[in-house]
């Protein structure tokens, strides 16, 4: 097998089970904690105030992205590669794989919990690797869809480094509805994210079997937005746009 279709194989195969990445992740700062000497070590929840709004400005790019795309384009969806439009315009001006970009500055944030620079160098490397082949399968996918339209696009808008002088409007109006239903879950799974390390920090540096009080506030008041987004995105037609 030519190295080309070996890449879009294997991206393809990674795509399907991008999903599993934040779970190997969470693991991974577990089990580092649980071997770390925490001797000496502070903690300073203004320090995972930082934390948590990196994450959640991570959560920022991708609702920048949804809020102005349309339906079966930038999705959730694991069957496979789709996309009915090619988007081009508003944030997909400015760079070619957004919803990565986000994704990766939400999992820096929770990196950064850690506080630990071999933490940090190693998430940023599994990640890349990671990512890469999803992203060459997209685009390789993108390509054969959408042959020279693509090419032209893709010759001036970076993969995932924003180039802000290219910046066009887009050509949908920004819909919170369409963020809303689409971005609840990924919404609170920050808030559990950081309330799990958390609980794993006290444990293994203090011998403390539960979360800071700080972080049992914060992710209860997130558990109470996302019950009543799930709710009106599950019983109503509130959410509920056309051509998103």
């Amino acid at each position: 097998m030519a190295l080309i279709e070996e890449f879009n194989r294997s991206g393809n195969w990674l795509f399907k089970r991008r999903g599993y990445l934040p779970v190997i992740l969470l693991v991974a700062a577990i089990v580092y904690m649980a071997q770390r000497d925490f001797t000496g070590y502070s903690i300073h929840h203004y320090h995972d105030i930082i934390y948590l709004i990196v994450s959640l400005s991570g959560l920022g790019v991708r609702i920048l992205t949804i809020g102005q795309t349309p339906r079966n384009t930038s999705g959730r969806n694991i069957a496979g590669q789709k996309a009915e439009v090619l988007n081009t315009t508003g944030i997909y001006s400015l760079l070619r794989h957004p919803l990565y970009l986000g994704n990766f500055i939400i999992w820096l944030g929770i990196a950064l919990f850690l506080e630990s620079v071999m933490f940090i160098v190693l998430f940023v490397l599994v990640f890349w690797l990671y990512y890469e082949r999803i992203m060459f399968a997209e685009e390789f996918f993108l390509r054969e869809k959408f042959g020279r339209a693509y090419l032209e696009w893709a010759e001036n808008t970076p993969a995932f480094l924003p180039k802000f002088r290219n910046w066009q409007a887009s050509k949908l109006r920004f819909s919170w509805k369409n963020v809303l239903k689409r971005e609840y879950n990924g919404f609170i799974n920050i808030f559990i994210t950081f309330t799990i390390l958390d609980f794993a920090r006290n444990y293994f540096s203090a011998g403390k079997p539960y979360p800071s009080l700080l972080w049992i506030y914060l992710v209860g008041a997130a558990l109470v937005v996302w019950i009543v987004l799930r709710t009106l995105e599950k019983n109503t037609s509130l959410f509920r746009e056309e051509g998103r």
